[in-house]
């Protein structure tokens, strides 16, 4: 699997800010609200969720 890009720039913004990474993949859905919610909770659960999402579509 060949990484482009911009899918460099949304795992490093997944790292920084977890869930403009999944936005950036996604969009405005429930993958986002559910990122967000993690984020809240702890901060690596948000990174792994976002880099789950972003390595998966």
């Amino acid at each position: 699997m060949a990484f482009t890009c911009s899918d460099i720039c949304k795992i490093v913004f997944a790292v920084i800010l977890p869930p403009l990474g999944v936005l950036l993949e996604r969009g405005c859905t429930c993958d986002l609200l559910i990122n967000i919610l993690l984020t809240c909770l702890g901060y690596i659960p948000g990174i792994v969720h976002a880099l789950y999402i972003i390595l998966k579509y």
